[in-house]
């Protein structure tokens, strides 16, 4: 089927000041403050247009007692196929949690597609030293296999160690140690398969406005990664490793842990990084914002459960 739609139209916007435009991958809990609950807020504050592809719905995330699951990967292939029947094309790809094998074949097929100019991969597999229940060896293992087509990386400690068959340790971390956890990292998104010959190749890609905007994939060169929140002493440290230096950004740690922050994280890194942001500049905005944020939780006295109120603060985003 042939679109009439005409995407350059976009370029015709007033002033010619178009809007970056990123796809995301991730599931929808309608309640609990994540996932893409939080994302498209944060995302669009930033002046940024977020396509959610839907990989769930739930009624809530699974911190709670109850939980109504609805699993849309038998949906997926069909919602993006008409996408790309349109015509449209991205600045960018944002992919956060996955629930099965199926879909990350589906993240494959998506870049392989659409060859966003950047991809930032959100590897969502666990927490606390812990896979989730849902997460298999299998999965960890075609995880692995997405790590070369992404420009960003940003698993949390626990699962940079799923991902490079490090054990976890319930204590602080020595700047050595993570990195050479980066570097084990480093290392399986160079040596994991790619099976797409054109993202080896490192294959020209199209912004949303149609400008040529470089390779597909880091591949070669390596992904930037940041292993965010780790806990040192008073502070959580987010530990950022890009061409073989690593640079930390620690902020005071405001409270208990809640769900959502890593989302509204990965999120700002991902806007910022198709508006052309410095990594650590957004890192450090990143980090400073989930602070506020999950201060304020605090002492609005917010439930653990029901994530951070960041809609009282998203001003500071702009």
């Amino acid at each position: 089927m042939t679109s009439n739609f005409d995407t350059s139209d976009r370029n015709a916007q007033k002033g010619g000041d178009t809007v970056p435009r990123l796809a995301m991958i991730n599931d929808i809990a309608g309640f609990g403050r994540c996932s893409t609950t939080v994302s498209l807020p944060v995302i669009s504050v930033m002046k940024v247009q977020v396509c959610p592809v839907p990989t769930s719905v739930l009624s809530n995330h699974l911190g709670f007692p109850l939980c109504h699951f609805d699993d849309y990967t038998s949906h997926m292939r069909d919602y993006i196929k008409v996408w790309n029947e349109l015509g449209l094309t991205f600045d960018g790809l944002y992919c956060g949690f996955l629930g099965n094998e199926e879909q990350i074949d589906i993240v494959r097929g998506f870049v392989e597609m659409f060859r966003p100019p950047l991809f930032l991969l959100d590897p969502v597999m666990g927490d606390h030293g812990r896979a989730y229940s849902s997460i298999t060896e299998t999965h960890v293992q075609k995880m692995k296999e997405l790590l070369p087509l992404a420009d960003i990386i940003t698993p949390n400690i626990t699962e940079a160690c799923l991902l490079t068959g490090t054990p976890w340790k319930d204590r602080e971390w020595t700047m050595q140690e993570l990195s050479e956890l980066c570097e084990r990292l480093t290392d399986t998104c160079q040596t994991a398969s790619i099976t797409s010959d054109e993202a080896s190749t490192g294959t020209t890609a199209s912004g949303s406005d149609g400008s040529s905007v470089g390779a597909v994939s880091n591949g070669s060169a390596g992904a930037s990664i940041v292993i965010t929140g780790i806990r040192q002493g008073d502070s959580l440290v987010n530990f950022l490793w890009d061409d073989d230096v690593y640079t930390t950004v620690a902020t005071p740690i405001a409270g208990a842990s809640r769900p959502g922050t890593g989302d509204i994280f990965a999120s700002i890194l991902a806007a910022d990084a198709v508006r052309g942001e410095t990594l650590l500049t957004s890192v450090q905005k990143a980090a400073n914002f989930v602070g506020l944020c999950i201060a304020g939780s605090e002492k609005a006295g917010t439930p653990v459960q029901e994530g951070v109120v960041f809609e009282k603060y998203l001003a500071a985003l702009l």
